[in-house]
């Protein structure tokens, strides 16, 4: 029966029970990606990163429980924490993903993701129904790959008790109601479906506050998302007029984020602990 070391890793945490949780994978080979994805329904996780050695680094894909993610931001700092901690290996790490080289450095306690930045632009259609969806409705509302939905306090952001189900039908591009033909072909390679984010100023010490809700990829919301804040630190750098943010997401685990936006680029900071350590037994 192969075994294969497992991880569980709070990455945005700085102890067990906050945070996102990520399960890692370490992998000899690819296997198929039915098992890949059976693997992380099992774990039932926001999402699974697999890592396979590749020459000098590791190619690394993510899953939640339903499908393969183009981006994610805390099981990519979760990762390299585990090489890091776990395997003795020395930051910095360049991964191979799908959405080209991500880099993740090592500064004291914090593991800062290099991702490329994802400027919006206010939403010319905004979505039919994002009101209803969220359960109320934003004072603006702006589109990078995801939808950006700003509202004026905190306490707006966390008050909101959002329907799942009509956010999953939220539409994925910018585009009239009219254009469905265009819809179907115009998200563009890599951006795959629109999750949604709602956000506003911080406060106690958060420049930002924001909660991201990706039903349409099996996640309700999501605890903490660093792929969020690729898209949310050059929009509060403009609004805030710097380039270094504190920013909070405020899920009922919760978890801090440092940003900084450097030129086409976002580094998010945050440190890591791991909850668990075993071993999948497939069978075969």
């Amino acid at each position: 029966m192969p075994r294969l070391p497992l991880y569980v890793v709070d990455a945005f945490a700085d102890r067990p029970f906050t945070g996102n949780p990520a399960a890692v994978v370490l992998l000899s080979e690819w296997l198929p990606d039915a098992t890949l994805q059976a693997m992380a329904a099992e774990h039932n996780l926001s999402e699974t990163a697999f890592l396979v050695r590749e020459g000098a680094g590791w190619r690394l894909r993510w899953f939640t429980p339903t499908t393969e993610v183009e981006l994610c931001g805390h099981a990519t700092l979760a990762s390299a924490f585990v090489l890091a901690t776990e395997r003795a290996e020395a930051p910095p790490f360049a991964f191979a993903t799908k959405s080209g080289t991500l880099g993740v450095s090592r500064e004291g306690d914090l593991f800062v993701l290099d991702f490329p930045a994802d400027p919006p632009k206010p939403a010319a259609h905004p979505p039919e129904g994002l009101a209803a969806a969220l359960g109320a409705a934003p004072r603006e509302v702006w589109k990078a790959r995801d939808w950006i939905c700003l509202f004026d306090d905190a306490d707006a952001v966390e008050a909101l008790r959002p329907d799942h189900g009509l956010i999953a039908l939220l539409p994925d591009t910018d585009t009239a109601p009219d254009c469905s033909s265009v819809i179907a072909t115009s998200r563009g390679p890599g951006r795959g479906p629109a999750r949604t984010i709602a956000t506003a100023p911080g406060r106690g010490g958060a420049d930002v506050v924001s909660r991201y809700f990706a039903a349409k990829v099996g996640i309700p919301e999501d605890p903490v998302t660093g792929a969020a804040h690729t898209q949310l630190v050059p929009f509060w750098a403009g609004r805030l007029g710097r380039t270094h943010l504190v920013c909070r997401q405020a899920s009922a685990r919760g978890g801090t984020l440092t940003c900084d936006l450097a030129g086409d680029r976002v580094r998010i900071g945050g440190p890591a602990v791991l909850y668990a350590r075993g071993e999948i037994l497939l069978p075969g």
